[in-house]
């Protein structure tokens, strides 16, 4: 049973990690999509739908940053309250809080896969020069959110267990 669950957290580490990388992956696009749009300015060629893409980018970097984000304790939080608690008050009040999360993360991931059914569906396309389907660009806050919310569930489930919940804390055990 421990090398399961070693398993699996070393499997759900990698997956959070894997996210990252592909967040800095999609801020370089976002970079390079600046550079050759400055260089085609420049040269006074067209560039159409660069501005759609370097947002499409964008959107991509948030949404898989959100998970490796969470794992790494830097999401923004308002702790002004659960900072006050100790003990078992605290451990209710972080409880609470991951199961709201976790319940929103959920919600919000399964419009997100339904939003990329739906353009699928009716070919729905950006109304940009590109004329992108938007189910490609859609299908990145999808896969983003679902991993967010996987991470919220394991965060939920690594507190009630009584592990520590991000991976800075479990260096240090």
């Amino acid at each position: 049973m421990a090398v399961m669950a070693r398993a699996i957290r070393l499997g759900l580490d990698g997956l959070y990690r894997v996210c990252g990388l592909i967040a800095a992956g999609f801020l370089v696009a976002v970079l390079l999509i600046i550079l050759v749009q400055i260089g085609a300015r420049w040269l006074g060629v067209q560039f159409p739908g660069s501005t759609s893409y370097a947002g499409y980018a964008m959107a991509g970097a948030s949404f898989f940053a959100l998970a490796y984000t969470l794992n790494h304790g830097a999401h923004i939080r308002v702790s002004l309250v659960i900072s006050r608690l100790t003990g078992t008050a605290r451990r209710i009040a972080e409880f609470w809080c991951l199961l709201v999360a976790t319940g929103l993360s959920v919600y919000f991931a399964w419009y997100a896969i339904k939003a990329v059914q739906i353009s699928r569906l009716i070919n729905d396309i950006s109304q940009g020069q590109d004329a992108t389907p938007l189910w490609i660009p859609q299908l990145v806050m999808a896969v983003g959110t679902v991993v967010l919310a996987i991470a919220f569930a394991d965060h939920l489930i690594r507190l009630l267990l009584g592990h520590a919940l991000t991976s800075e804390e479990r260096t240090q055990e």
